[in-house]
């Protein structure tokens, strides 16, 4: 009876240690913590790992404050406080949080601190979950040298709303490509577990075309058809944004969450490479 036992112990370990080993083998959600991918022949520049504790570097990103609806309609008022942005672990949470109804959160960039003209942009990023948020890794030019928006362009290298969990948006805008005008160049996809687990957010930027990789894979690719600054504004220095925003004329489309009291946008790392 006892050897009948242990047979039996011994099968079921077995079939729990194949069924273990099936699902580890078939989670593919967790990308490689290291970098995704870097084009050959390009070098590290400019990096934050979020190695510290406290409020962002200051000697790498700025704010953008106030509640004026952005352009979007949004509702929520970006601060400096660290409620709304912190570093801790390793890791920099933008926070938006429900304060009496009052919805607050951050938008930090690298405006007047780093910039640059081409290269390999990458952030390592969880998403928030939550109707009505839109969080967002994008880059907008140091200088408006076509003009206001959208002459001078926009690239965003990551958008989400809440209320299309896992989808990805990758978007340019400029003066002849903009959603304005319903001709906007994007590509949008399902990224399996983009609210549970960090994935990697880049971009490939020279003079000939814009490529987004999503944890290494070529997502979307936008390309320079060598006309005039309307259709390729790219070829002057643009600035990185990081944000959350609560609602607004896309966010929020289908409302906000009212039992919705915080959200986080959590970033592992921003590198910038360069030839």
């Amino acid at each position: 009876m006892e050897n009948k036992l242990h047979k039996i112990y011994f099968i079921y370990g077995i079939v729990f240690f194949m069924i273990s080993l099936a699902f580890t083998s078939c989670d593919t959600s967790v990308p490689d913590p290291k970098t995704a991918y870097v084009p050959a022949g390009y070098r590290l520049v400019w990096q934050d790992e979020f190695d510290y504790k406290g409020a962002p570097n200051p000697d790498k990103w700025n704010y953008s404050l106030g509640g004026n609806g952005w352009g979007n309609g949004e509702v929520q008022f970006y601060t400096d406080k660290r409620t709304n942005s912190f570093v801790d672990k390793g890791m920099l949470t933008i926070r938006a949080a429900n304060e009496n109804g009052m919805w607050t959160s951050a938008r930090i960039k690298t405006q007047y601190k780093a910039d640059w003209l081409y290269g390999y942009i990458e952030v390592r990023a969880r998403l928030p979950k939550g109707i009505g948020t839109w969080p967002a890794i994008w880059m907008l030019p140091s200088f408006d040298s076509y003009g206001a928006w959208p002459r001078s362009g926009e690239i965003d290298i990551m958008e989400h709303v809440g209320f299309d969990p896992n989808v990805i948006h990758t978007t340019v805008h400029t003066l002849a490509y903009n959603h304005k005008i319903g001709t906007q160049k994007n590509h949008h996809a399902v990224v399996p577990g983009a609210t549970e687990a960090f994935h990697i957010y880049g971009i490939e930027w020279n003079e000939n075309y814009i490529q987004w990789y999503i944890d290494g894979k070529p997502f979307f690719k936008f390309t320079n058809e060598q006309k005039t600054y309307a259709e390729w504004p790219f070829d002057k220095p643009f600035y990185l944004i990081l944000n959350l925003a609560i609602g607004g004329s896309w966010g929020g489309q289908k409302g906000i969450d009212p039992k919705m009291k915080e959200a986080r946008l959590e970033i592992d790392y921003v590198r910038v490479y360069q030839k």
